[in-house]
């Protein structure tokens, strides 16, 4: 079975991996154990183990995301949804044969309390994973992640059960800000009107936008439309 760097088979890239983590339970085996480097970026998804050496662009992706996750994680505590997280946390889905560590997460208290999400915990009774289809997901494309955002997390996450797929693109002259809402037959791109897009789980529009700061750089800005 192939490991993949970054998107792309890498022959020379050294790293082991036990057999059977090439199945789902094997996987998680592998990834909660103590063997597992902390802290890396990693992706299974249908038999296939994806290792991921972000090189983000600052500029394109951390500093998306740091405005993204204050403004977002303060909204999920003011309104008092559920619990919130960003990178790092390994999310799994056994229906939709995929584990892996999206840019952020949001679980609604229904999710916990149906059994609809719950979160296993290790010997020491640690919380290492969350298992389920959570409510909320929101990825950051960069230039290695264009192919497993856009298509192959987007049909995995709509197997999975998530309602609510944020993906947010800022490599081009203008920013590609989705909120994607789960249907049947795939993900529906939510309305726009005058760029505003409203989200179900938040129960609230946002708006994205940029501007220069007075070195050149970008500054981003979520913006919730008053109610």
């Amino acid at each position: 079975a192939p490991v993949f760097l970054n998107g792309e088979l890498d022959d020379e890239f050294v790293f082991r991996i036990p057999r059977d983590a090439y199945t789902l339970a094997g996987f998680r085996r592998w990834v909660l154990s103590d063997e597992f480097p902390e802290k890396q970026p990693v992706m299974f998804r249908k038999g296939e183990i994806f290792l991921y050496m972000p090189k983000e662009d600052v500029f394109i992706h951390a500093a998306v995301k740091t405005p993204t996750a204050i403004k977002l994680g303060g909204l999920f505590d003011e309104l008092d949804l559920g619990d919130f997280y960003i990178n790092g946390v390994l999310v799994t889905n056994v229906e939709a044969d995929w584990s892996g560590n999206p840019d952020m997460v949001g679980i609604l208290w229904e999710s916990l309390e149906s059994g609809k999400v719950r979160y296993v915990t290790n010997k020491k009774d640690r919380a290492v994973e969350i298992e389920g289809s959570p409510d909320w997901l929101l990825e950051i494309v960069s230039n290695s992640s264009v192919k497993k955002d856009k298509r192959d997390l987007r049909q995995t996450y709509h197997q999975a059960g998530v309602s609510e797929y944020w993906l947010i693109d800022a490599r081009g002259e203008e920013i590609d800000f989705q909120i994607l809402h789960w249907r049947k037959a795939g993900y529906v791109a939510a309305p726009r009107k005058d760029d505003w897009q409203r989200s179900r789980i938040f129960g609230r529009s946002f708006q994205l936008t940029r501007s220069r700061d007075r070195r050149g750089g970008w500054r981003y800005a979520l913006t919730v439309k008053p109610e």
